[in-house]
């Protein structure tokens, strides 16, 4: 698109469905290099991808031909089957519906990248649901508590 410029840095969280504890250290940093391509196919620009045994973080620079619901639904789709094709989990594995979309400048993006890389410490003394929250109250999305990932304790 000629005349257009754009720097629109996206992070998007989603969860495991039933939070269960699934992505386990055997194939986790795999599934997130395979996320990481799923991106560049999808022409964005990955900025940093991770999580945890329950959730993932993508950031990454959004190309402004494609809309966030786009991204997170291929990221989302294509996963899974990736999983399930190579059987890493007992059953059939799938996402919960929805995701968490944020959006930051330029100058929060090292921030971002390594708030994201150290996912696995970070949770060491925080829930996923406490992150989930606090990233909502930080961007002030009111929501409604039954559209809320499934959270077990």
């Amino acid at each position: 698109m000629a005349n257009t410029y754009t720097q629109l840095n996206v992070h998007i969280v989603f969860a495991v469905k039933g939070r269960a504890n699934i992505l386990t250290s055997n194939f986790r940093n795999t599934l997130f290099e395979y996320i990481t391509g799923i991106l560049k196919n999808l022409e964005q620009y990955p900025l940093s991808v991770n999580g945890y045994k329950d959730h993932v973080h993508c950031f990454f620079e959004l190309n402004p031909n494609s809309s966030v619901a786009d991204i997170a639904g291929k990221v989302k789709a294509n996963s899974s089957k990736w999983i399930n094709k190579n059987k890493f989990v007992l059953g059939h594995f799938e996402w919960q519906r929805g995701y968490g979309g944020f959006t930051y400048s330029k100058s929060q993006r090292n921030t971002v990248i390594n708030y994201i890389k150290n996912q696995e410490q970070h949770h060491s003394t925080k829930s996923f649901k406490e992150e989930y929250f606090e990233l909502l109250k930080k961007f002030e999305i009111e929501f409604e508590n039954k559209y809320i990932f499934e959270f077990y304790e």
